[in-house]
């Protein structure tokens, strides 16, 4: 499907600068493809705010050591 955008000069001597004038179209696309990534990912972080209550963690008292722990109570773990 085509789509016409328009954009000042100075951003499409930008993006020439870099993607050249033959790349304008590739460099678009995946340019939104990215943001679209990053909006998603956003989105689902946002989302998942307030999953995990603030306290009443196995960790609270002591993160490091929580750590350990769990690094050395896998067998499959070398080291």
């Amino acid at each position: 499907m085509r789509l016409h955008i328009e954009f000042e000069d100075e951003l499409i001597e930008r993006i020439d600068a870099i993607a050249g004038p033959r790349g304008r179209s590739k460099f678009v696309r995946e340019a939104v493809e990215k943001a679209l990534d990053w909006e998603r990912r956003w989105m689902l972080i946002r989302a998942s705010r307030g999953a995990i209550p603030d306290n009443g963690h196995e960790w609270d008292d002591d993160p490091a050591e929580w750590v350990r722990k769990q690094r050395h109570s896998d067998p499959r773990r070398v080291g």
